[in-house]
């Protein structure tokens, strides 16, 4: 799905590159698989800030998806493609033959009247799932569990994919949109083809109104605090950063490692490149 420009009416519409929603269905979305969300601002459940600039925005309700795709057999038509604002992909709401309906994400090449299915028999086509061993070498993939049957954990947002490099005595090498190269179980479940709405990397709000309504807030540097408040705050007039970019907690916030030095890496065979100074 392509982006659109708008004519210059106002100085917010000028600059800004927003979806072409007219490919979504003008629906509403399916009742029964919508959930009320109650907003927390980025805090956890001690009321403490553990996102910064996060508040407000439009209220939402969540859409369960289907993520572990464990209806095997049962084939299912493809009835809408929806705007989730839960997430950057689009979603799909799939009618199965014995009535059930559930979301899924939607990839890629999925268009309406389209049948998937799940499973060990399932075809390799773009939005059926199937246990990796199952999938040949080299297709592209999403949705992809971490453990089996825990449902899909990785490469989940608009426009990711993975790719299967290789199998081997139960285990499969993927590479994952990072670049990184990890090992899977093989009996870990796959959906084939790339996540939709492939675009979403290039829109341009054109105005701070649309960002609030996502629920972002004004971010403000640190170097513009006081030394109280942050690691960077305090000098006199324009006072550079003398360490590596930090959040308030000292933490590396601009590529810099974070990864425990204590915490098993065994599943990693190449580290992810991309964005490393």
């Amino acid at each position: 799905m392509s982006l659109k420009k708008f004519r210059p009416t106002s100085p917010g519409k000028r600059h800004a590159e927003l979806p072409d929603y007219r490919e979504l269905s003008k629906v509403r979305p399916e009742r029964r698989l919508l959930v009320p969300i109650r907003k927390n601002s980025g805090r956890n459940n001690e009321g403490k800030t553990t996102v910064r600039w996060r508040g407000g925005g439009h209220k939402r309700h969540y859409r369960i998806i289907d993520f572990v795709r464990a209806k095997d057999g049962v084939p299912a038509k493809v009835a809408t493609i929806e705007y989730d604002p839960n997430r950057s992909a689009w979603i799909t709401l799939l009618h199965y033959v014995d009535g059930e309906k559930r979301y899924i994400i939607s990839p890629v090449a999925l268009p309406i009247g389209r049948t998937v299915e799940s499973g060990e028999e399932a075809k390799i086509l773009p939005g059926n799932a199937l246990p990796v061993h199952r999938i040949p070498l080299g297709v592209t993939i999403h949705n992809i569990e971490l453990y089996p049957g825990s449902g899909a954990k990785v490469a989940r947002s608009a426009g990711t994919g993975a790719k299967l490099l290789a199998k081997e005595a139960g285990t499969a090498h993927i590479r994952l949109p990072s670049g990184e190269v990890r090992i899977f179980a093989d009996r870990c479940r796959a959906t084939i083809g790339e996540v939709s709405n492939p675009d979403h990397k290039n829109i341009k709000h054109g105005k701070a109104g649309r960002v609030r309504h996502l629920g972002r807030r004004p971010h403000v540097r640190g170097v513009a605090m006081n030394p109280v408040d942050h690691p960077h705050g305090g000098g006199e007039g324009r006072a550079r950063v003398g360490r590596p970019e930090v959040s308030p907690t000292g933490k590396l916030a601009k590529g810099g490692r974070t990864r425990s030095k204590k915490k098993k890496s065994s599943m990693i065979v190449q580290r992810a490149t991309r964005g490393r100074r």
